[in-house]
This record gives structure tokens, sequence and C-alpha cells, in this order.
């Protein structure tokens, strides 16, 4: 018996939440779930969007399903899912991309995986407000030190990448390709501009690139890789990058097979493990019985793998592809019309899939 934590996070996130869960137990797969409360509708009850209740189960169980939590856009808290991850060093952002057949896309047999550094980068969230002393302070060292003169109406961000970090998620990347029968690792840096942040990632991999020798090694510019990706995607296989690069480029990738909706994704550490989908909360579809649960599923099936319930995993992502193959019990936005009057709701998908077993 597997005892995972359950975060059904807000906005759409209990409905995708609630069709996972009935997916996932309808493979048979002994689970128990532990449900506690993250995010915005939780403030006033905790003070806090991310309770350390929330943490606690997390690190008990080593493993959790979570939905999306809502961010407020320059302003309020900061993300809780960047300060989950400091706080339980999940330092892998997993985004499988794949394409199945039924999905309307430019493109087909996509079959891709971000591998994607959660802990360092810009999103470690050193920041410095404009105007204030602190700010004041580091302007003045930047100009005695590098003399350069920044602006005084700035704010700033730090980018600190780190050795460990680096080989640490570059290492992930060849052990997942090792171990999935993947064939080749592609490091994504602007080494050519950033030479001593993204210049130590780029000597990370090229030094971690040398225990692997069966995997193929390759490098590529992130603004040329985004390119790439657009024009020949199927040249790619397992893509390892620092945090802000393989947030734009997991989206962009989820692009190329059909949309956030078909995203699934984890963030994971050494001994705990939590499953999600990539798309967010989408609050104004919030209790419509509306969105695309397959993400949030697909989520579910990584995480059976996790557990070594492969059996169920795969019985669970065989139903997924004959339901969107078939496209009689699909969301919206798997039809051509999304106004189609023939697309069903989150729950009758999640049945359909149920019934697909």
């Amino acid at each position: 018996m597997h005892t995972v934590t359950l975060i059904p996070g807000d906005g759409v996130g209990p409905e995708v939440i609630a069709a996972a869960k009935k997916c996932i137990e309808a493979t048979g797969a002994a689970i128990r779930w532990e449900e506690v409360e993250a995010g915005a509708r939780v403030i006033k009850k905790y003070g806090t969007p991310l309770p350390e209740e929330v943490l606690r189960s997390i690190r008990k169980n080593g493993i959790a399903l979570k939905g999306p939590i809502t961010t407020p856009i320059g302003s309020g808290f900061r993300s809780v899912n960047v300060a989950m991850r400091k706080a339980l060093d999940l330092y892998v952002c997993l985004r499988p991309c794949k394409w199945y057949e039924g999905v309307r896309s430019r493109y087909t047999n996509i079959d891709l995986v971000v591998v994607r550094e959660n802990t360092e980068d810009l999103y470690a969230g050193i920041e410095f407000a404009k105007g204030s002393p602190e700010t004041g302070e580091l302007i003045e060292l930047v100009k005695e030190k590098k003399k350069v003169e920044i602006r005084r109406d700035a704010g700033i961000s730090l980018k600190p990448i780190s050795s460990f970090a680096s080989e640490r998620i570059v290492r992930y990347a060849f052990k997942y390709a090792r171990e999935n029968g993947r064939k080749k690792v592609t490091a994504v840096h602007k080494a050519n501009i950033m030479k001593y942040s993204d210049g130590l990632f780029l000597e990370a991999a090229r030094k971690v690139a040398q225990e692997f020798p069966k995997i193929a090694f390759e490098e590529r510019i992130v603004d040329n890789m985004c390119m790439q990706l657009v024009q020949k995607p199927h040249l790619y296989d397992v893509i390892v990058t620092p945090n802000l690069y393989g947030d734009i480029i997991s989206d962009l990738c989820a692009g190329l097979v059909g949309g956030l909706g078909v995203a699934p994704g984890a963030n994971i550490g050494d001994e705990i493990a939590v499953f999600e989908p990539a798309h967010g909360s989408a609050p104004k579809y919030a209790g419509l019985n509306k969105v695309n649960p397959t993400a949030a599923i697909l989520s579910g099936v990584m995480m059976l793998r996790y557990l070594g319930e492969n059996e169920a995993a795969k019985k669970l992502e065989d139903a997924v592809t004959k339901v969107i193959a078939e496209g009689r019990y699909v969301t919206y936005d798997f039809k051509e019309d999304p106004h189609d009057p023939s697309a069903v709701g989150t729950k009758e998908m999640a049945e359909a899939v149920t019934k697909a077993m």
C-alpha cells in the first residue's frame, strides 16, 4: 500500500485532481490518499498559502499528487511551487512532452523530455526592489567593483548558478536517458553571453557527459534551441537546462504536442517527488466542469511509474491514449471547433478513461 499526499490546489485544481484520482484508483494500484490544503484559498485559515502541515505530509510519505495553485502576477505571495521546491529540495523539474494520436497539433510523433534545474538561476528569488537602501548599496558595489553603471530606478534580480547544482541536474538527465532507453542529452545555455553563470552550467554539463559515453551529448544556445525545436523537434530527445530556460522551453515543447492540457510534470528530489500538471490554475474555469484533465491524469501515470506500479501506469496511459484517439468523450480543446456540442466535461472524460481500462 502506497500512501500519497493529495493536494487539490485551487482554481481548476480540485477538478482535475479529482479526475486523476478516480483514474488512478481504477487501475487497481494500492493507493491510500492523505489530503492536505494549500494555495490562495487557505491563506485566511492558516495565514500562509503553504501550511507546514503540507510539507510534513510530503516529507513523511515521500510522494504527492498536486493540483495547480494560483500565484498573483506582480504582487502578493511568491509562488507556492517555488517555495515547495526549495523547502523539499526538489531539484528536478521533469516535463515529458509526448504527442498522442487525436491531439490537434502541427506536429506528430513528438516525444521529448525536458529536465529543468529547479533551485537556482533567476528563480532563486534573490531580488532587490527599486529604490530600497539595499539596492542602492548593490548598485554602488557594482559600480566600484565592475565599473558598470546601473540606473538608480532599477530593480535587480541575481542569477546564482553553482557547479554542484549544475552537475546534479545534468547527471539526473543522463541517468534518466540511460534508464528510459533514450539516446541523446542536449544541454541548453547562453554561455556565449553569460560566461560565469551559464558558462559554469555548460562546463558542468561537459564534465558529466564524460561519465556516460553511451549517451550522445550536444549543446545548444537557448535562442537557437527554441528555433530548432520549432523547425525540427524530431532531432531532440532529453533536454537539460537551467531553471528559467527550462520553464520557457517546457512550455514551448508542450505547444508542439497540443498544449499544456496534455503536459504532465513532476518535481523530484533524492527522496521526495511531487507530481502535478504543467498548466496553471485557470480560476475563471473553476467549478465549470470544462477543463481538460489529461495533464493531471498523465501526471498520475508518472507517479505510478515512480512507485514501481508499472503495470498500472501502462494500463492508465493506454486508456488515455484510446480515449483521445477515439475523440468521442473528450473536452472542448480536443475538438476542431471548441464550441462543438459533443465535447464532454472534466468528469465525463475521466469516466471514459476509467471505462477504457
